[in-house]
């Protein structure tokens, strides 16, 4: 299995995604359950809004599959995302891939 960094961007619709938060955060934890998602969170700065993703999945392909479910992307609340091979090196990154 390989590691994946996955970039949403959102837009100004912030009340539209407050709304459905509790139900994207439940989905989001439950791949964190699983072993499939490792860390995530929207970025905090004032730059572009969006969040970041940490996958562990045999192919992007995977990766696109479990992002389709996410409630923000089902919802439309998602305009734009990257799923990208990360070959991640470190101690953290190392013991993510390793782990089975």
């Amino acid at each position: 299995m390989d590691l994946f960094a996955v970039h949403y961007s959102y837009d100004d619709r912030t009340e539209d995604r407050d709304a459905i938060r509790t139900p994207h955060i439940e989905y989001l934890d439950a791949l964190v359950d699983r072993g499939t998602l490792f860390a995530y969170g929207r970025y905090a700065d004032e730059l572009d809004p969006g969040a970041l993703f940490i996958y562990r999945a045999d192919s992007a392909d995977a990766v696109e599959a479990l992002v389709a479910g996410d409630p923000y992307v089902v919802a439309g609340l998602v305009p734009g995302h990257s799923v990208r091979a990360w070959p991640a090196r470190g101690t953290w990154p190392a013991l993510v891939a390793g782990s089975d």
